[in-house]
């Protein structure tokens, strides 16, 4: 059992406390979070022991792992300090808000042999992985496009002057909140991108973030991509992914359920028939515990999760040139 320390208790914080109830593998024993006076009825009615600050959480000798659900730009430098005090480290994503920073993190964590975990619950989904295997067996046959959108109300349901409307916390408006959750699928299954071209508008309010980004994507791999993240409209999230075989497509409201799955195969011995799409359902899954349970099994075993060069790095690294593409109106390519 690792023993744990949420680190920011606002609404996700409390989420990923509620997830890992129960749980054989991991258990939230201690909170830190810049208000505590908000957080204390949920502290004492889920038993968690309240410090003062994080320095506190790395201090404490009762505590094997630290779970960050703190602002973006706070993200390296947390790492970094729990990869000096030889404390295992969970961040919520993304893992920086620049790919310095990113490289920086994973790099402090495996020069100390500390294991990182970034919150990329989608790869967790039954439906995802069947997407995977479908591409590695051949029954979709070579992935060739990719597109996907993550939107919703993000825009309205924050004040003005919280840190979710800061553009420095937020680059490229709702990509590093939703959009690099779609990024992180594509890339679990197409691998890397070599190019971005993106365009990024604050179109409703007078304050905050962009609202409208979109990109065209080009991966290593030959595949092409593209991802909307529009948030100031009503919630919805999509990702089909077409194969030479045939497609299979995601989407719904919610994203935090157990995902249908929509596959559509070419009838190889008559091509001009046009095929209905079957629906494949998976059992009940937890994602965010999974992910917990994931990241608390490669502690135990010493194991390395986050690594330099990885996709959480090279995810970020496609955060900076969407931001970058969107600025100077030009195609930007990744090393």
């Amino acid at each position: 059992m690792i023993r744990a320390a949420i680190i920011g208790l606002g609404s996700w914080g409390q989420h990923l406390v509620r997830c890992a109830q129960g749980s054989p593998a991991i258990r939230f024993v201690a909170g830190a979070t810049r208000t505590p006076e908000k957080a204390r009825d949920f502290a004492e009615r889920h038993g968690l022991r309240m410090l003062p600050d994080y320095a506190a959480a790395l201090a404490d000798p009762e505590i094997d792992a630290v779970v960050l659900a703190t602002p973006h730009t706070q993200h390296t430098e947390q790492i970094v300090a729990a990869a000096a005090a030889r404390k295992p480290v969970f961040t919520e994503k993304p893992l920086g808000v620049n790919a310095a920073d990113a490289a920086r993190a994973a790099q402090a964590c495996a020069d100390a042999g500390v294991t990182l975990g970034v919150g990329y619950n989608w790869r967790f989904q039954p439906a995802l992985q069947a997407i995977r295997r479908m591409l590695e067996d051949g029954t979709l046959g070579r992935v060739l496009h990719m597109e996907g959108n993550f939107c919703g109300p993000s825009a309205y349901r924050f004040p003005k002057g919280h840190w979710r409307h800061d553009r420095n916390e937020g680059p490229a408006g709702g990509m590093t909140g939703r959009g690099v959750h779609v990024v992180d699928a594509m890339m679990y299954l197409a691998g890397p991108i070599e190019q971005v071209t993106a365009q990024s508008f604050r179109l409703v309010q007078d304050f905050g973030m962009d609202d409208t980004t979109s990109m065209l994507f080009r991966f290593k791999g030959g595949a092409t991509g593209y991802l909307g993240t529009v948030i100031a409209t009503a919630e919805t999230w999509r990702l089909q992914v077409f194969g030479s075989k045939g497609w299979a497509e995601v989407g719904d409201v919610e994203h935090l359920t157990t995902w249908e799955l929509k596959l559509c195969l070419i009838d190889p011995a008559n091509v001009t028939v046009k095929q209905r799409p079957q629906v494949i359902t998976f059992a009940q899954t937890g994602t965010e515990r999974a992910e917990l349970e994931h990241f608390a099994e490669a502690v135990q075993a010493g194991r390395p999760l986050t690594l330099p060069g990885g996709d959480a790095v090279h995810n970020v690294a496609v955060l900076e040139a969407i931001l970058a593409s969107s600025q100077t109106q030009h195609p930007v390519r990744l090393s």
